[in-house]
């Protein structure tokens, strides 16, 4: 399985809400993460993301990107919290060791309702 495998299915396992499994496929030890709202260990993570799934059932996400440069992929994504929801366009960052994921950057940033750029985020 390639980088850009594992992270699509971290991604997609911590968004349908089965971040343990995905954390248990998929992380290496010593992992942390740089999301600024919570603290930086795996399991904080994982339980902040599966009470994000529980939280939000009907959530949406969307992969439009992945791109690999050595032991970093990058994914580019839409998530809506609900189908009605304008969302976030999100970019994850995972570092690799071993093919496991050791380190996450996650950076987020509000769709507009109306934007002047025609090209759109996504």
């Amino acid at each position: 399985m390639t980088k850009k495998e594992i992270a699509k299915n971290f991604l997609k396992l911590a968004a349908k809400g089965h971040s343990h499994e995905g954390f248990r496929l998929y992380v290496g030890k010593n992992f942390k993460h740089h999301n600024a709202y919570f603290k930086g260990d795996a399991d904080t993570l994982m339980l902040a993301m599966e009470e994000s799934a529980r939280t939000n059932p009907n959530k949406i996400f969307k992969i439009h990107h992945i791109l690999e440069d050595g032991n970093l992929v990058a994914v580019h994504s839409h998530l809506k919290q609900t189908p009605s929801d304008i969302g976030f366009a999100v970019v994850h960052i995972l570092k690799f060791k071993d093919d496991k994921i050791v380190e996450i950057w996650d950076l987020g940033q509000p769709v507009p309702k109306d934007s002047i750029n025609t090209n759109g985020m996504f």
